[in-house]
């Protein structure tokens, strides 16, 4: 009796069972659905916004730019160029006046590329490097507990609040011969007129402005380590030296390495500072000059380099991302795992 009694409950528990399944699949599918039409606008925006602008360019930078052809003469409205654009640079070969391609002079734009690039990677890794450690030094010292921490963590973000334009202009009247800089050293530099002093000024005003964003992205990686593993430690009798080389570094690792992607792509993209403080001049004229200083010649060929430079971020990005662990999403879902 007790086993008929119980086929039935079985044969009801299957039958309840799987409606409930059902309606669980077609709960998720409606999910889904519900979470692409809401997705699709932003998709659309981004697509118009990004991608068409990335695949203009890159068509661009297969077509001649209009002008005066060298060989006839006669006006040229452009047409298919091939890899023309992209040797100018790389190769840094111009047409010569009779057609054919020899080359560049010294001074001319393509003549220009590796040593702008050269000069680009040369800021990215100063800048980002002292931008790191001092970055680093007042994340520590702003994630103590002291009176007045709130109002110093402010004051340390207002140089990054300014605007990069007068921040340049800022440091522009600094480093003048007649500025501060000489004045409170007692020297008589050329800042924005010789090489090496002009590098230096633009890397020092580079330091002075984004060491806060760097500073601001570590302290919160710091301040996802519980206090008590350093209790720990100290109970351990662990040193300060022991304490941040076994504690503080590793766990705030994911943290530092988007800090450093975030400055690494942010600084090959510089611009202003050295278009405002040396207008390129004296080796300080970096990929992004190079390519404004183009568009005014010729759109098609800028449109190369444009692509040459978005293809050398690409890259550095993916090495800091496949190699380096500068990951912003598993960097969240670390954090989401130490809360």
């Amino acid at each position: 009796m007790s086993t008929e009694l119980q086929k039935p409950d079985a044969a009801a528990a299957s039958k309840h069972t799987m409606p409930s399944r059902e309606s669980a699949d077609r709960k998720q599918l409606t999910q889904g659905r519900w979470a692409y039409t809401l997705l699709a606008p932003s998709l659309v925006l981004l697509a118009i916004v990004i991608i068409y602008p990335v695949l203009n360019a890159i068509i661009m930078s297969f077509q001649k730019d209009s002008g005066l052809d060298p060989a006839t003469g006669f006006f040229s409205e452009g047409g298919p160029a091939g890899f023309e654009n992209y040797t100018h640079w790389l190769l840094q070969q111009c047409t010569a006046p009779g057609g054919g391609s020899v080359a560049c002079p010294p001074g001319t734009l393509g003549a220009q590329f590796w040593d702008s690039m050269g000069t680009t990677f040369f800021f990215t890794a100063v800048t980002v490097a002292f931008e790191t450690i001092l970055g680093f030094w007042m994340a520590i010292i702003m994630a103590r507990a002291f009176r007045g921490r709130s109002l110093i963590r402010a004051a340390v973000l207002v140089p990054w609040a300014i605007p990069t334009a007068v921040t340049a202009k800022l440091w522009f009247f600094i480093f003048a011969f007649e500025g501060i800089a000489n004045k409170l050293f007692g020297t008589q530099i050329l800042w924005t007129g010789s090489e090496w002093p002009a590098k230096w000024a633009i890397i020092i005003a580079d330091v002075w402005k984004t060491t806060p964003f760097m500073a601001l992205l570590i302290l919160a990686g710091l301040q996802l380590i519980p206090d008590e593993v350093y209790e720990a430690a100290k109970v351990d009798g662990a040193s300060t030296w022991q304490r941040f080389r076994l504690i503080t570094l590793p766990l705030v690792k994911p943290a530092l390495m988007v800090a450093i992607l975030f400055r690494v792509l942010d600084a090959l993209r510089m611009y202003d500072l050295p278009a405002i403080m040396t207008q390129g001049a004296n080796g300080t004229t970096t990929l992004s000059i190079l390519v404004v200083q183009q568009i005014r010649q010729g759109f098609n060929t800028a449109a190369a380099l444009s692509t040459i430079t978005f293809l050398v971020i690409f890259l550095v990005a993916f090495i800091f991302v496949r190699f380096l662990g500068a990951n912003a999403v598993d960097a969240a879902t670390s954090s989401g795992k130490a809360k």
